[in-house]
Order: structure tokens, then sequence, then C-alpha cells
């Protein structure tokens, strides 16, 4: 197993560089940590070149230049999985948290979030929240042993999406939070921490027989 020499933590929409600092300080993982914004979201200064939803993304993936694990947030998680699909020689874990993995989430129960985000942030792009990316088809080739982390109260991305994520991924385990809602990965930092570890020391379970559907499940109440 290929250890990562860099940890990249990726915010969602609201483009947060703090938000995965919590956990971050928590890990004992010796790999470099780099805490990314997004062009034009929140503190990062706006980048003209970026136009759309794969400038942002190739953008990030040029950044991937030896060997990584990715740690993603809601849209992060969408970003991460294309920078897998893409950079497969050097993404060596993955790490996400309440995304919906760049899939059609409509059937899922999922709350469309994006009203209430665009009145809140009128001055972003237009292209960020009309990005219909679907990466259904590329997520069964996406081989980094892969932690889904949800939480059972969150009514942006529902358990359901990750369940189906983890039917996808061939190398998926999803782990469940009683009570964990869209910001679990900040508001349950000391809970999060030590499962990103150990997932990063032993995320081998399923490489010798990886087949989607066959993932592990995993509960905890808070």
């Amino acid at each position: 197993m290929t250890l990562p020499s860099q940890l990249f933590f990726l915010p969602g929409a609201s483009g947060n560089t703090d938000f995965w600092k919590p956990a971050a300080r928590l890990l004992r993982h010796p790999a470099a940590h780099v805490h990314f914004g997004w062009p034009g979201f929140g503190a990062t200064p706006p980048d003209a070149s970026i136009q759309g939803i794969e400038d942002l993304a190739e953008k990030f993936i040029a950044e991937i230049n030896q060997p990584t694990a990715l740690i993603a947030q809601s849209m992060g998680g969408a970003i991460a999985l294309l920078a897998a699909s893409r950079r497969p020689q050097w993404i060596t874990h993955l790490v996400l948290t309440v995304t919906s993995g760049g899939m059609d989430i409509s059937d899922l129960g999922a709350q469309d979030w994006r009203p209430s985000f665009t009145e809140a942030n009128p001055e972003l792009a237009r292209w960020f929240i009309d990005s219909r990316l679907d990466l259904t088809p590329a997520l069964p080739c996406i081989q980094a042993p892969t932690l889904l982390l949800w939480g059972d109260a969150d009514p942006i991305s529902p358990v359901a999406v990750g369940q189906r994520l983890a039917t996808l991924l061939p190398q998926a385990r999803l782990h469940v939070f009683a009570g964990g809602d869209h910001d679990l990965g900040n508001a349950l930092a000391h809970d999060v921490a030590p499962l990103i570890d150990a997932h990063l020391e032993t995320a081998t379970f399923m490489r010798e027989n990886a087949h989607p559907g066959k993932n592990r499940y995993e509960k905890t109440p808070l």
C-alpha cells in the first residue's frame, strides 16, 4: 500500500478553508496538510481563468504530483472523485463526507440547497450554481480506498446517497453518525479524525476482493 505524502483538504460550496482544520489538527498521520479554497469563494481571491466546474477541477488536479489523499466535504467530494478518475496514479486514499459524488441525487430525498445558497451568496458565478456534473459512469473505475462519512440527520445529502456511492465505488466503506448533519466533518472533528487516521493507515480492506455492492457499513451513535 502506498502511503500519502500529502493530505489535501477540500471544502464544500462555501469554500471555507477553515472547515477541516479542527479534524486536521487531531490527525496523527505525518503527511503535509494543504487546505484548498475555491477561487472566488470565501476568502480565496477570484481567478478569471475559471469559467466552469471543469476549469476549477483542472486547476486543482494540476496541483497533484505526488502520492496524495483527498479529504473532501460536500461539493469538494465531486472534485475529489473527478481528480481520482484522472490522476489514479497519485490518489492513494479518499475520504468523502456528505457529498453528491457528482451524481444526480434528486431521487434519493435530497433537499435542493441551491436556492437558499444563491440567495445568501448572490455574488457567486452562475456556472457554479448551474453545474450538473455527472460522474456516475466513472465511479466504478475508481480504485482508491474510500471512506464515506455520513450523518443520518442531513437533509442535503441523506444516507441513501452514501449508500449509493458505496455500491458504485469498488473499495468504499460507509460510516454513518447517528444525529450527524451536513457539517459533521467540522462539528464532529473528534470523532471523524480517528476514522481518517485508521483509513490512511489500513485502507487495504477491499483491494483483493473489490466488488461493487459488497461494502462495509458502520454506524456510530452520538
